[in-house]
């Protein structure tokens, strides 16, 4: 598979034909890293010590543990199979998107201290589209992050995570099948099922919460070179690349200002997925191995003994628990953080005791001083007005 680079940025891209794509690989200069998934259609995603992955023929969202493979907590809240999964910046919260049309968006730490008699429940439920997500796209902010959703009923809409509000949605003549924004998020990126990519400017929009574009009339919105449905998308750091896959088994890059292809890289099979991301400086050497194997996936909640292949002879890393016995506790933390705080604000504010105690003093000098003029200028005035007409 050809490497794909471009101003020093590394792509990461998967691909394959038809019902066959199930693998995934990191392209480069050294021999891609591959690894089995369960189904062709199952979708993944991660932050550093956590995944999630949505199966095809069931509506659920599973979270496992990276270190050790145990798996965590099952979702079972979409009605239909699950096509997108995302995080946020910060790994506070994850949504979710199904051919159910619903976007879901989850609270990461609501989901893992949950009562398991209970079922965990979503913060926000989005049911505005009426055809199935086909992506979703988070920007900066954490909590406060807007969300980009785009689906078959020809509409791409952005939503705050924060109040749950919907905040603009603009309609299409086709249906999008991607969606991604700039990192100032000033344009949003929106590739169509017949292989155009549109530019939506955020900052130009009139107070209207609905829209529809217009391609006759924004003809310089409009990116124009696939010849099957866009896949994925995905913007460089500064904005002036954009880089799209498709089914037409090719990758392109585009530059974002006059609308042009710059480069284009043909592979063997239906582009399913591809991103721009920083090249690590271990990735650039073509003998680096991984120092720690990933271990598999368990697929039942509590490893083995609900079904799962028994634990060979060995031992388990959890890396960055080498200190866990003197690791404080959150409330601990919580304490420590108020305290803090609170003598932070009192220095800023009183100074500490020592100072405060040199301040009074100083004060109470300007008030003697004060009083001494006042009533100086007192009896001077009483001299003037009492003095006896010449």
């Amino acid at each position: 598979m050809a490497s794909m680079f471009w101003r020093g940025l590394r792509r990461a891209s998967t691909c394959g034909r038809g019902a066959h794509a199930s693998s995934s690989c990191l392209c480069g200069r050294s021999a891609p890293r591959r690894w089995a998934l369960p189904s062709p259609e199952t979708v993944v995603t991660s932050l550093p010590h956590r995944a999630l992955e949505g199966g095809p023929r069931a509506p659920d969202t599973q979270e496992s543990e990276v270190s050790t493979g145990n798996l965590l907590v099952i979702l079972s809240r979409h009605y239909q199979d699950v096509s997108c999964l995302q995080f946020t910046g910060d790994s506070s919260h994850f949504l979710s998107g199904g051919k159910d049309c619903l976007v879901l968006v989850w609270g990461l730490c609501s989901v893992l201290q949950a009562d398991p008699s209970r079922t965990p429940s979503p913060r926000h439920v989005w049911s505005r589209h009426t055809l199935p997500i086909t992506d979703l796209h988070c920007g900066f902010g954490g909590p406060l992050a807007r969300v980009a959703s785009s689906s078959l009923d020809q509409t791409v809409k952005l939503w705050e995570i924060s109040s749950g509000d919907l905040l603009l949605s603009v309609l299409f003549d086709v249906g999008i099948m991607a969606v991604t924004m700039d990192l100032a998020e000033y344009h949003v990126f929106c590739g169509g099922s017949d292989g155009s990519i549109f530019q939506v400017d955020l900052c130009t929009w009139p107070g209207q919460k609905e829209k529809s574009f217009q391609p006759e009339q924004d003809s310089g919105k409009v990116f124009r070179g696939h010849r099957n449905q866009v896949t994925c998308l995905s913007v460089s750091t500064d904005g002036s690349v954009l880089l799209s896959g498709s089914h037409d088994e090719t990758v392109r890059l585009w530059d974002t200002q006059s609308k042009q292809c710059i480069r284009t890289v043909t592979l063997k099979g239906p582009v399913t997925n591809a991103a721009i991301m920083l090249a690590p400086v271990s990735m650039l050497s073509s003998d680096f191995r991984p120092g720690l194997p990933l271990p598999h996936f368990n697929r039942h909640l509590l490893g083995a003994e609900h079904g799962d292949e028994p634990h060979r002879g060995g031992f388990t890393l959890r890396l960055g628990l080498h200190q866990q016995g003197l690791e404080p506790s959150h409330l601990e933390r919580a304490e420590q953080l108020h305290a803090v705080m609170s003598s932070t604000m009192e220095k800023s504010v009183l100074g500490g005791q020592d100072q405060l105690r040199v301040r009074v003093a100083e004060l109470e000098d300007e008030v003697r001083n004060l009083r001494k003029v006042n009533r100086d200028l007192f009896d001077f005035s009483t001299r003037v007005i009492t003095r006896p007409a010449k």
